[in-house]
């Protein structure tokens, strides 16, 4: 399933992703991807990639990379990941390591799944970076908060992983991009 829509999917946008990758080009320098190390299926690390957001010299988002995250469109480069097989559709959202290769007992399960592209706890945290920018220690807030909920939602999706389920996510996906 991952691969056939991923390939309509990359097939359908195709003028969206070269158009993106020009706008990020111009508006961040070459190559307009950004590519980072994440915790993948097993705790194994791999490349993730997105449209870069932030520019090289200044260090701050840029205008169309704030755009972009907004619109969660900076992360359609991870299509290209779900084809090499380093992610699923949908799934736990990858993360930086430090966080889910340290999970440890009953937890450690949900490194049994692929990484995905789009998830239960990405679609309640969608303002994760706006609710983090707000807070005094974000840093602590994500530690106590946010991941602990996200490995508990994580944790359920395992638990129930179904057809069902996915398209429930994917139909959640679809009227949170329509908002």
């Amino acid at each position: 399933m991952d691969y056939g829509i991923t390939i309509i999917a990359v097939i359908l946008l195709l003028p969206v992703l070269i158009l993106l990758t020009i706008l990020t080009c111009y508006d961040t320098g070459f190559p307009g991807i950004f590519i980072q190390k994440r915790v993948g299926r097993n705790a194994i690390l791999f490349d993730i990639y997105k449209f870069r957001t932030i520019h090289p010299q200044t260090a701050k988002i840029s205008g169309i990379g704030n755009w972009m995250r907004k619109t969660k469109l900076d992360e359609l480069p991870q299509l290209f990941n779900i084809l090499k097989g380093d992610m699923s559709l949908i799934g736990p959202r990858p993360d930086i390591p430090g966080y889910y290769d340290k999970l440890e007992g009953e937890n450690r399960l949900v490194l049994q799944l692929k990484p995905g592209l789009i998830s239960e706890a990405g679609i309640k945290y969608s303002n994760e970076e706006e609710l983090l920018n707000k807070l005094e220690n974000p840093l602590q807030f994500n530690d106590e908060v946010l991941f602990p909920d996200k490995v508990k939602m994580n944790l359920e999706y395992y638990y129930h992983l179904s057809f069902k389920k996915d398209f429930l996510i994917l139909m959640k996906t679809f009227s949170i991009l329509k908002k």
